[in-house]
Parts: C-alpha cells; sequence; structure tokens
C-alpha cells in the first residue's frame, strides 16, 4: 500500500481526488489538509510515501510546506498539484524538492502514473505542462553552465529526450536494450554537464536552453 496524504484548499477537488485514488486497493489516503499548516501539524503523527499538494493555499503556501515537510520527513515524495497560471512557480517547488507536477484536470492514469515514478525515484512532468512552460518559463531558472559550453554526446542526447518525454530509468533502458546501469551512468554524467543534480532541473535545463523541441 502506498501511503498518501492529500493537500488543497479546494473541498469538492479534495474529496473527488479522495474518491478516485480509494478506487483502487493499492493507496491508503493517511489524511487530508486543506493548508500547508494542517499538513506540516499532520506530520506528527502519519508518515506518507506520497503527498499530492497544491502550490497556493493559504497560512503556509506548497512551496512553504514542502520545505519545510521534507525537513520533517525527507523520504516522502511530494507531487505539486497545478493549474495553468502557476508557472512561475514551478521552479520554486523544484527547489523546495518537489518530485513530480500533475495538472488538476489530469486524468486518473496520468496521477497514478505520476504516483508511481516518484516512489520508483523518478520524476514525473505532465506533457501538457511541459509545452505551456515552454510557452512561459524563462527568467526564473539560474543556470550554472551554459548550453554552449557543453558537448553532448549523442546517446546523452537520446537518453536526455527520454528523460524528458517522462519514461523512467527502466523504461529508458528498454528503449535503448541497454542496462539500468548505464542509464544511471549517462545521467550522473548529464547532471555533471548541465550542473543540476536533480531530474526535474533536468527537464527546466532543457527547456530553458531550447536543447531541442519537446
Amino acid at each position: 500500500m502506498i501511503k498518501i496524504i492529500l493537500v488543497d484548499d479546494h473541498k469538492i477537488f479534495l474529496q473527488g481526488l479522495k474518491a478516485v485514488l480509494l478506487q483502487q486497493e493499492k493507496y491508503d489516503i493517511l489524511a487530508e489538509a486543506k493548508n500547508g499548516k494542517e499538513f506540516i501539524e499532520l506530520l506528527a503523527t502519519h508518515q506518507p510515501d506520497v503527498v499530492l499538494m497544491d502550490i497556493g493555499m493559504p497560512e503556509l503556501n506548497g512551496i512553504e510546506a514542502t520545505e519545510m515537510g521534507l525537513k520533517i520527513c525527507p523520504d516522502m515524495k511530494i507531487i505539486a498539484l497545478t493549474s495553468f497560471g502557476d508557472e512561475a512557480y514551478y521552479y520554486k517547488m523544484v527547489e523546495a524538492g518537489a518530485k513530480g507536477f500533475v495538472l488538476k484536470r489530469s486524468s486518473s492514469e496520468e496521477i497514478e502514473t505520476a504516483i508511481h515514478a516518484v516512489v520508483n525515484g523518478d520524476s514525473f512532468f505532465s506533457q501538457e505542462l511541459l509545452k505551456q512552460i515552454i510557452r512561459t518559463l524563462h527568467k526564473n531558472i539560474n543556470l550554472t553552465k551554459k548550453q554552449e559550453d557543453i558537448k553532448f554526446t549523442k546517446r546523452e542526447l537520446e537518453v536526455l529526450k527520454l528523460i524528458c518525454d517522462g519514461y523512467s530509468n527502466q523504461e529508458i533502458a528498454d528503449k535503448l536494450n541497454v542496462s539500468i546501469t548505464t542509464i544511471v551512468t549517462h545521467k550522473s554524467n548529464l547532471f555533471a554537464k548541465t550542473g543540476v543534480n536533480k531530474t526535474v532541473n533536468l527537464i527546466m535545463y532543457v527547456i530553458k536552453n531550447k536543447i531541442f523541441d519537446l
């Protein structure tokens, strides 16, 4: 069972999301919170595997709650629940420690995909959100290295494209017919070359530098 806490200040949405997840016996909804403050208080008695976290909330927003929550439970995985218009906050959520981003209007299948991706150590970014970010995200990202200073190998670019397409390490290994260890090595090289240390940051790097069309 994957233990989940839901955090959103819109009660109707929260109850709908809960109902969808409870249709699957593999999820245990530990608790719900209507703001970040309530969420932090819940961590005194609950240890979730995954948190589905709204970004804009009263009292304590999703960015602050993510940062504070991970100091209390560093192993939990946080997925941001987002609407169009939240793009300015995406990088702040990444910095705070979010591992995934899904639109509130996403299908139940996409939400489940995001949950299982982060539980397995991967990141998840819905493709619809990626397209929106490409159109709106620009100067908010500070990078340690410029793209023109970096030489990627052909295989590194292949891996990078598949990461941006939302594939997990194992799926990339299967597609390229190599071991997962090889993919992990390629990712480590990509992190070193771009100066980032998270998969989501790597995706942001590609968007910022327009390395290829997503």
